[in-house]
């Protein structure tokens, strides 16, 4: 017998107002060692959304109305270490097992049982983790710009140590405690419209031009940001919403994020090349490092995501997807959405 499906959404309109997440809801639920902030709009199945680095709830600002005009219960969460979440001191409080245990606790927090996880970025290995060591809770993955790719291969650490040759990789430039703090620190709200910029479409280097990723020897990795204009998608009143909740919390409990994924290696080895098997969603952009370092990863989706619906690569679109595509995105999702079989009544 066919699986019912969920009733077909109206497709979303764009936001008529200047705040698009202005009838959202702000709470904070408590979570094993801590609370989470999170943000939550409309009714209907839960849609759990998981941001990335260096960002916050504030991210999903488009999806939130899109998704609830679209009849689903959408919560965007600031995870842990970011805007008012908790923010633990310790290094390893920031594992991959903790986050996914932070996902279960706002889905039982908020009285449901089963919910679809959205990740964009970090988020996206985190909602991914989330749906395979916990399929009882997540029922389906969509997953923006990082595609999945299972546990295996070397400690991390040491495949990262040997890419870039003489220049060093971000993501090891980020592992010394307070080093990547000291530079960003002396100017959060510079810092990020940089980091924004160097990734986004209209704003990134030009191919052949120095990359942004890596850091060459006694350089900072903001030495290679572009300056001088926002990305389109990036207001000077979103900066400042950015700029003022990393002034506030500082940047060591985001970036403690890249100093666990030895951890996460370690502590991911029972499920070493597992796939994910509950409905799935990618979509990435033509012009992200992480679509295309990840090729690879994204043709082993037949096995890696058997259960994959739609995988989607948007031309002329760089890394901070939802929010450089937003209407685009909004559309996938609910489209992806209204196609899930609908959640079985015990």
């Amino acid at each position: 017998m066919a699986q019912p499906t969920r009733p077909q959404p109206t497709r979303p309109h764009p936001a008529a107002t200047e705040d698009p997440a202005a009838a959202a809801r702000h709470r904070l639920v408590e979570v094993p060692g801590g609370r989470i902030h999170l943000v939550e709009q409309g009714a209907g199945p839960l849609v759990l959304l998981v941001h990335g680095f260096p960002e916050s709830w504030y991210s999903w600002r488009h999806q939130l109305p899109a998704l609830a005009a679209a009849g689903y219960r959408a919560v965007a969460v600031d995870v842990r270490g970011y805007g008012r979440s908790s923010k633990p001191a310790e290094p390893e409080a920031y594992r991959m097992l903790q986050l996914v245990a932070d996902n279960v606790a706002v889905v039982r927090a908020l009285g449901e049982r089963t919910a679809t996880v959205v990740g964009h970025d970090w988020g996206s290995p985190v909602a991914a983790n989330s749906a395979l060591l916990r399929p009882d809770v997540f029922s389906a993955v969509g997953l923006l710009s990082v595609p999945y790719a299972p546990r295996g291969g070397p400690r991390p650490t040491e495949a990262f140590g040997a890419i870039g040759g003489d220049e060093e990789f971000y993501v090891s430039y980020f592992q010394e405690p307070g080093r990547a703090e000291a530079e960003i620190e002396q100017d959060v709200r510079g810092w990020l419209a940089g980091f924004y910029a160097a990734l986004s479409a209209d704003t990134m280097p030009a191919a052949g031009e120095s990359d942004p990723h890596f850091v060459p020897p006694a350089a900072k990795l903001s030495d290679r940001f572009p300056t001088g204009r926002l990305p389109g998608w990036l207001t000077e009143r979103d900066l400042d919403f950015y700029a003022g909740e990393f002034e506030r919390t500082g940047l060591t409990g985001a970036l403690n994020r890249y100093r666990n994924v030895d951890r996460d290696w370690a502590d991911l080895a029972p499920w070493d090349g597992a796939p994910i098997r509950q409905p799935s969603l990618f979509i990435g952009g033509d012009l992200d490092a992480s679509t295309t370092w990840m090729a690879g990863a994204i043709d082993a989706y037949p096995s890696t995501l058997p259960g994959l619906v739609s995988s989607h690569i948007l031309k002329g679109c760089g890394h901070w997807i939802q929010q450089e595509r937003a209407e685009e995105v909004s559309g996938l999702l609910t489209d992806w959405l209204a196609a899930l079989p609908a959640p079985r009544e015990d």
